[in-house]
């Protein structure tokens, strides 16, 4: 089994991990809102309380990749890697829920967030290389 490789540079993961931990601020800001009510209700099969709770586990575990992402290059980029398709997966999943009975709100944070979280992944998955000495 091949080795997840590092990247090419402390640059690249400081980005991502700023990008990450930016996402999951807007989960909290989102989970906090959701389970203080001031979202609205929506319809079942949506509950405002369990898309708070699922938002602010996601946000733990984006923070949690992107720690691990910068302590360590090669188990980093990994954790990274899976806490972030965690979120991805997560936010599919809870898109189900909102598209059904959530709020016009919340459809638009799902539609918005989840490319940003695809395109998380995907620059987390990019094999990347260092430059050539100059």
């Amino acid at each position: 089994m091949a080795s997840t490789p590092a990247f090419a540079s402390a640059r690249a993961r400081r980005g991502l991990s700023a990008l990450m931990i930016l996402e999951a601020a807007s989960l909290a800001v989102v989970s906090t809102l959701h389970l203080s009510g001031l979202t609205g209700e929506g319809r079942r099969p949506y509950s405002p309380t369990s898309a708070g709770v699922a938002e602010a586990i996601i946000g733990v575990v984006l923070v949690a990749g992107a720690v691990a992402l910068l302590r360590s290059t090669r188990r980093g980029r990994l954790a990274a890697q899976v806490a972030t398709g965690f979120a991805v997966a997560g936010f599919i999943f809870g898109l189900t829920f909102t598209l059904l009975g959530g709020e016009p709100g919340d459809v638009a944070y799902h539609l918005i967030a989840l490319p940003v979280l695809v395109a998380t992944l995907v620059l987390l998955l990019i094999r990347t290389r260092p430059r050539a000495a100059r």
